[in-house]
């Protein structure tokens, strides 16, 4: 079950992350020339951050 999690946690993270260039790039008035590498950079960042506190929660009792 972890896994459908992880699943659908990376493809909110996709969803997230694109919104977020998107709206960067609005507030900004035009597009980044390595798009690519913002990209990655937010993804990368949400990812660390979510995934991280989905151990804490999924982590069992002591």
């Amino acid at each position: 079950m972890e896994m459908v999690y992880f699943t659908v946690i990376g493809i909110g993270l996709y969803a997230l992350s694109d919104a977020a260039l998107d709206f960067i790039e609005r507030k900004r008035g035009r597009r980044f020339e390595s798009r690519q590498v913002i990209f990655f950079i937010i993804i990368l960042v949400l990812a660390l951050i979510t995934f991280e506190l989905m151990e804490l929660v999924m982590r069992p009792p002591a």
